[in-house]
C-alpha cells in the first residue's frame, strides 16, 4: 500500500473549483459519543450519535472576480448551503481517490489574515447542511 503526499487535492465550493488557491484542508469526520454506562459498569462505554462533520480550509486570498472571496463573501452573504466536493488528488475518482461531496453551509470566513510582508490569507469553515457521501466512482 503506498503512501500519499498530499500535494494537489480538488477542493470545489459551490461549483467553483478553488483548488490553485488551498494551501491547507481538513476534513474531520465524527460522531457524538453517546455515553451509556449503566450501573454495575467498570468502565464508561458509549455509542455513536449524531454525525457531526466539518470542513476546514486556509485559501491564499484572492479578491478577484470567481476566486476565493468573490465565492466565499456570496455564500455567506446568501445564507444558503451550498456544494462541495473535496478529493485527495486531483485526478480521477476512484478507489485510491475517493470524493466527499455533499451540502454545506459557511459557518465562519477570515477575509483577512496574515502579517507584513506575508501572502495574504483566509480561513473558512463548513459545517454539514445535510449528508456527506463517500464515493469511489
Amino acid at each position: 500500500m503506498s503512501k500519499l503526499v498530499l500535494s494537489n487535492s480538488y477542493v470545489s465550493i459551490n461549483g467553483v473549483d478553488l483548488s490553485d488557491h488551498c494551501k491547507d484542508e481538513n476534513f474531520t469526520q465524527k460522531a457524538d459519543a453517546l455515553e451509556n454506562t449503566a450501573m454495575g459498569a467498570t468502565t464508561h462505554t458509549f455509542q455513536p450519535g449524531l454525525l457531526n462533520d466539518d470542513f476546514s480550509f486556509t485559501f491564499y486570498q484572492d479578491y478577484g472576480a470567481g476566486s476565493v472571496d468573490a465565492t466565499l463573501s456570496a455564500i455567506l452573504a446568501g445564507g444558503v448551503a451550498v456544494a462541495i466536493e473535496v478529493r485527495p488528488v486531483n485526478t480521477t475518482v476512484g478507489a485510491t481517490n475517493p470524493k466527499w461531496t455533499g451540502n454545506v453551509m459557511l459557518e465562519s470566513y477570515e477575509a483577512i489574515s496574515g502579517s507584513v510582508g506575508a501572502m495574504a490569507m483566509c480561513k473558512a469553515t463548513f459545517k454539514p447542511a445535510g449528508a456527506i457521501t463517500r464515493a469511489t466512482s
